[in-house]
C-alpha cells in the first residue's frame, strides 16, 4: 500500500501536480506505522524542494511517529528545525516529546522541555501538566507532584479532575489516605466535580490502608449527592467490598446487574478479578475474565495484570510467561506492570536468571522499565545478596532521570547491612536526606536490624536514639529486633529493660516476641523458662505458629528425656503443623546423635511422598552420607530419646503424607485461554 501511495505521488509530481499537506502527512503516518524511515526522509526532502510546505500538522505527525518507535532523539530534532520552515513549536508538538519522555521515565528531561516550551513563548496545556504529575506519581514523588498543581494555578490555569485524581492515586498509593482526604476536599471547594475515578480509588484507599468505616461511610455519601450513574456506583460498590474483602457480595452485585439487563463495566470485572487473585483464587478470576469476554468487553492492561499475578504468585510462572505471550499474540493490552508482576514472581521463587530474562525481554520489546519495575528489580537483587548489581541498576535509574523513592533506598540499605557493610548502608541514609527524602520508621528498623545481627548491639542501641532524635516512635518490629539481638547477646538485663520498655509505649507481645524469648531460653538450655513463655503466649491468645513449633521441638530434641516427653505432649496437644524446618530440625538430630542411616531412611521415605526439600535438607543429607563413608562411631542401642526422636518423625513424615492425598484427591486446575 505505501509502495502504490509513493507512485502515486511521484506521477503527480511528473505531470506538475502538487500533493495536498494532509495527503502527505497521511502517507508520513502510514510509513512511520510500519518503519519505513527511508521513504520518509525522502519525502520530507521532497516537500522541502518541491511543496507542499510541511505544516505544524505535518511535523506533529513525524515526531509523534519517531516518539512510538523510540527514536527520541530523532524527534527532538525535528521540533529544534521546525522555525527555519516557517513553523513554530505549538503546544501539541511540545506534549507529544515530554510524554514521550515520561513514559520511558525521564521525567527530568521531560521537564526540561516544559522550561523550554515556557522560555520560547509557547504556553503548557493542562494535558502537559496532566503528563508531569502523572509521571511524578508514578515515581512514588507526591511531594514534587503537589509542587506542580501549585504551578498550575499560578499561570492562571484550573487544575482539572483528572489531575487530582492522579495526586489522590498518588497519596493513597503511598498510604497517605489522609492527605488522599485532604485533596479529595480540596477539589470539591473548587467546583470540581469528582467522577468515579476519583471515589474508586478513595474507596478502596480507605478499605486497604485507612479505616473500613471511612470507605462505607464514602460510599454511603457518595449516593446521597447522586452524582454518578447507575453503573458507576456500581462499579465503585464493586470496588469497595472487594478491598474489604467481601467478595461473594461484590460477585453477587455484577451477577444482579447482568440479570436486569445491565453492563458492568471494565473497571468493575478488574476489581473482582484483581480480588480473586490476591486470594489466590486464580480459577474464579478465570471464571469473571470469560464472563467478561463473554459481554464482548475489552480487557484492560490491568485486567491481564491481576489475571497473571494469581498464578504469579502461586509460584506458577511458566504458566504467566506463556499467557503473558497468548495476550500479546491476541492484541490484548499489555503494559510493563504485567512485567513487574513476573518480575516480582521469579525473585520470589529465587530464580535469579528468570528474573534477569523478563527484565531484558521487557527492554527488547520496548516496554521501558518505570520506577515501580526498576524498584522490584533493586529489591530483588538486593534479597539475593547481588547488591553490586543492585546498586548499579540504582546508578541507572538515577541517570534515566527517575527519582529513587524510600523503598529503593530501604531495600538497598537492607542489601548492605545482610552483608554486614554497615557504614556503606549509613552512608545512603545521610544520601537519602541530601536529595530530600526523609528516613523512615522502615529505615531504621533495616539499620537496628543490621546491627544486631552482626552483635554490634552499642550501635544497635545509637541507633534506635537516633531514631527519637528524628521524631519516629518505635513500634513493634523495633523493640522485637532489639529483644532478639540482646537475647542473642545473653544480655537479659536489656531484654527485660526493652520488654518493660515496649509495655510502657503501649505494644503488647506478638508472636514474634514470643518466638524471640522462647527462641532464648531453648539456646540457653532453660526448657522450664520455654514452657512457661509458650503457656504465656496461649494466656495471652496469641495464636502459636511454626517458628513456635520448630523452636520448641529443636528444644526437646536437646532436652533431658522425661521433660522432653512432657512438652512433646503439650505440642501434640496443640495439634502443631510442621514444615520443612521440623523436618531438617530432627534429620539434623538423628545425624548429632549417632544415627545418620536413620537420617537418610526418612529421606528416602519423604522423597517417595514427593516430599521438596530445601537447601539446607540436602546440606544434611550430605553430612549422613559423610558420617557413614567416615565410618563415624554410630549409636548401637536404642535409647529413650532416640525412640522420642522416631517418634517425632514418624508423625511429622504422617502429616505430609496425609496432606499429599488430600492434595491428590482434589488437583488444582487452571488453564488460561485467550
Amino acid at each position: 500500500m505505501g509502495t502504490r501511495a509513493l507512485g502515486i505521488l511521484c506521477r503527480m509530481r511528473d505531470v506538475g501536480a502538487v500533493p495536498s499537506s494532509s495527503a502527505m502527512t497521511t502517507l508520513f503516518e502510514f510509513l512511520l506505522r510500519v518503519g519505513d524511515y527511508g521513504s520518509v526522509w525522502k519525502m520530507f526532502r521532497d516537500m522541502i524542494r518541491e511543496g507542499p510546505c510541511p505544516s505544524n500538522y505535518t511535523f506533529n505527525a513525524m515526531i509523534l511517529g519517531f516518539c512510538r518507535k523510540g527514536h527520541l532523539r530523532t524527534a527532538e530534532s525535528l521540533l529544534n528545525v521546525m522555525g527555519k520552515y516557517k513553523c513554530n513549536p505549538d503546544v501539541c508538538g511540545y506534549n507529544i516529546l515530554i510524554n514521550a519522555n515520561c513514559i520511558r521515565g525521564w521525567t527530568s528531561s521531560a521537564l526540561g522541555w516544559v522550561q523550554l516550551m515556557i522560555e520560547r513563548g509557547c504556553t503548557p496545556s493542562i494535558l502537559t501538566f496532566n503528563i508531569i504529575v502523572n509521571a511524578l506519581c508514578s515515581e512514588g514523588n507526591v511531594v514534587e507532584a503537589r509542587k506542580v498543581l501549585n504551578e498550575i494555578q499560578e499561570i492562571g490555569l484550573s487544575p482539572n479532575v483528572a489531575i487530582y485524581n492522579t495526586l489522590i492515586n498518588g497519596h493513597v498509593k503511598a498510604r497517605d489516605v489522609g492527605q488522599a482526604n485532604m485533596l479529595y476536599e480540596e477539589m470539591r471547594s473548587k467546583g470540581i466535580i469528582p467522577d468515579a475515578v476519583t471515589f474508586n480509588i478513595l474507596v478502596a484507599g480507605h478499605f486497604k490502608f485507612g479505616r473500613k468505616e471511612d470507605g462505607d461511610r464514602l460510599l454511603r455519601e457518595l449516593l446521597v449527592m447522586d452524582l454518578l450513574p447507575d453503573h458507576s456506583l456500581c462499579d465503585i460498590s464493586v470496588a469497595g467490598l472487594c478491598w474489604a474483602g467481601r467478595l461473594d457480595e461484590a460477585m453477587e452485585i455484577l451477577e444482579n446487574m447482568l440479570e436486569k439487563g445491565m453492563r458492568p463495566s471494565v473497571v468493575a470485572y478488574n476489581s473482582v478479578i484483581a480480588a480473586y487473585s490476591r486470594a489466590g483464587l486464580e480459577e474464579d478470576a478465570y471464571k469473571v475474565f470469560k464472563l467478561m469476554m463473554k459481554f464482548s468487553l475489552t480487557p484492560s492492561s490491568s485486567t491481564c495484570s491481576s489475571l497473571l499475578m494469581g498464578l504469579s504468585r502461586k509460584g506458577r510462572l511458566e504458566e504467566a510467561r506463556e499467557h503473558l505471550y497468548k495476550m500479546m499474540h491476541k492484541g490484548l493490552p499489555i503494559n510493563k506492570v504485567a512485567f513487574t508482576v513476573l518480575l516480582e514472581g521469579y525473585f520470589r521463587k529465587g530464580d535469579l536468571a528468570g528474573a534477569k530474562d523478563i527484565w531484558n525481554e521487557m527492554q527488547c520489546r520496548g516496554i521501558y522499565p518505570d520506577a515501580v519495575a526498576f524498584s522490584a528489580f533493586i529489591n530483588g537483587l538486593s534479597k539475593a545478596g547481588l547488591i553490586e548489581e543492585a546498586y548499579d541498576l540504582f546508578l541507572e535509574m538515577s541517570d534515566k532521570g527517575l527519582m529513587p523513592n524510600n523503598f529503593v533506598y530501604n531495600s538497598l540499605i537492607a542489601g548492605f547491612c545482610n552483608l554486614g557493610r554497615i557504614n556503606e548502608a549509613q552512608k545512603l541514609r545521610r544520601e537519602m536526606k541530601q536529595n530530600g527524602l526523609v528516613p523512615d520508621i522502615f529505615t531504621f528498623n533495616i539499620i537496628i536490624n543490621g546491627f544486631c545481627k552482626h552483635a554490634t548491639m552499642k550501635s544497635a542501641f545509637d541507633a534506635f536514639m537516633d531514631m527519637h532524635c528524628a521524631g519516629l516512635v518505635p513500634d513493634i518490629v523495633t523493640y522485637n529486633t532489639l529483644i532478639g539481638g540482646y537475647c542473642e547477646a545473653f544480655d537479659m538485663v536489656k531484654v527485660n529493660q526493652f520488654m518493660n520498655n515496649m509495655y510502657a509505649n503501649g505494644w503488647e507481645p506478638d508472636i514474634t516476641t514470643y518466638n524471640i524469648r522462647i527462641h532464648g531460653f531453648c539456646s540457653s538450655r532453660k526448657m522450664n523458662r520455654a514452657v512457661m513463655m509458650l503457656d504465656e503466649l496461649l494466656s495471652a491468645g496469641v495464636v502459636p505458629d511454626t517458628v513456635t513449633y520448630n523452636t520448641m521441638i529443636n528444644g526437646v530434641c536437646k532436652d533431658i528425656l522425661d521433660r522432653a516427653m512432657i512438652i512433646t505432649a503439650k505440642l501434640l496437644k496443640m495439634a502443631f503443623i510442621p514444615n520443612v524446618i521440623t523436618t531438617n530440625v530432627l534429620l539434623s538430630h538423628f545425624c548429632k546423635q549417632g544415627m545418620p542411616r536413620r537420617a537418610l531412611m526418612w529421606c528416602q521415605k519423604l522423597s517417595e511422598i514427593s516430599f521438596e526439600f530445601d537447601q539446607v535438607s540436602y546440606k544434611i543429607m550430605d553430612q549422613a552420607y559423610r558420617n557413614i563413608h567416615e565410618d563415624i562411631e554410630f549409636s548401637k542401642a536404642t535409647s529413650g530419646k532416640s525412640l522420642l526422636l522416631e517418634f517425632l518423625m514418624y508423625i511429622t513424615y504422617d502429616y505430609f503424607s496425609r496432606s499429599r492425598h488430600k492434595q491428590e484427591m482434589n488437583p488444582e486446575s487452571f488453564e488460561l485461554i485467550v
